[in-house]
């Protein structure tokens, strides 16, 4: 099967490390052009280097390149309010988008969670580094037993968090939080982002704190093995990613706080605690970037799979 051509919209770490990952990894797409704004930036002069089409011209510029036609795939790399102008200029040519900034104009994907509901979709967002960490989690969790609150903690470190990630900050967690409920499961939801300026710089760290009715002996099994299958098919894509403990249950007496009516009702809970680390492939970034590293990881496998189902569709 002829591999699928992509542009890259974004020169700078995220979009960089992409295109490392299209290059190297993939069997189903091929670099079709790296686009930015600063024709000094790092990624340009390697896209360029590599013999890949540039333009430091924005969106406009990708749309006068030769061979644009050819272009299948838009991954947006950039920021939430540039994700919006580039959508809307390129709507016209239809092409397919994957968008790795908290935009959200198309439907959130975690490609373990709910990928096969978005197939058919022309713009994909592929939520935070954050959730495509912890939202796996909510919903192993969520398939077993209902949770009537998640909340995430994302701890990344200083380095790894660039101007496209420091600007977007509000982006980050009112995105993680809805898509905590809306791909996740849970009846409320809540993220928060932890910048962490430790020297050596620490490697990706994610808690996840889940509330439930009390749970049965038979019932901690059932999470704890579907916790532990979702962290097997994240690490799929993503080799860094692992549990760095194992599932942590504590029964509580006494009711919750007003995030949480539901659980208010029995009274007696039980808090679900899960531990996770991404250390990132080292491609191009740093190996403590893991929160880069799974959202470009993430982003090429949702790619490949909407492009192979529907080459699969014409066939």
């Amino acid at each position: 099967m002829a591999k699928t051509k992509v542009a890259i919209i974004g020169s700078g770490n995220i979009g960089t490390d992409l295109m490392f990952k299209v290059m190297r990894l993939s069997e189903v797409l091929e670099m079709g052009a790296m686009v930015g704004i600063d024709p000094d930036s790092d990624g340009l002069a390697r896209a360029a280097r590599l013999g890949i089409p540039t333009t430091a011209q924005g969106v406009e510029g990708l749309i006068g390149l030769p061979g644009f036609d050819e272009i299948e795939i838009v991954f947006d790399a950039t920021s939430a309010g540039a994700h919006r102008r580039n959508a809307a200029a390129l709507e016209p040519y239809g092409k397919l988008m994957v968008d790795l900034t908290p935009a959200a104009i198309g439907p959130y994907v975690v490609p373990v969670a709910n990928l096969d509901e978005h197939l058919d979709a022309t713009n994909v967002n592929m939520v935070t580094c954050g959730g495509q960490a912890t939202i796996p989690i909510v919903s192993a969790v969520s398939s077993v037993v209902p949770v009537h609150y998640a909340e995430i903690v994302a701890s990344i470190a200083s380095k790894s968090a660039g101007p496209g990630t420091r600007a977007n900050i509000d982006e980050f967690t009112e995105t993680t939080s809805a898509a905590i409920e809306q791909v996740g499961g849970a009846a409320r939801g809540k993220a928060i982002i932890i910048l962490n300026p430790a020297e050596p710089p620490m490697i990706m760290r994610d808690t996840v704190l889940l509330i439930t009715d009390r749970l049965s002996d038979q019932e901690r099994g059932e999470v704890e093995a579907a916790v532990e299958a979702r962290v097997a098919a994240v690490a799929e894509y993503v080799p860094g990613y692992r549990l760095k403990q194992v599932v942590q249950f504590s029964d509580q007496d006494s009711t919750v706080d007003l995030l949480v009516p539901e659980a208010q009702r029995t009274g007696a809970y039980t808090k679900i605690s899960v531990f996770l680390e991404v250390e990132g492939a080292a491609m191009y970034l740093p190996a403590y970037a893991g929160n880069l590293d799974i959202m470009t990881s993430a982003a090429v496998r949702t790619a490949e799979r909407m492009v192979s189902t529907r080459k699969a569709v014409v066939a």
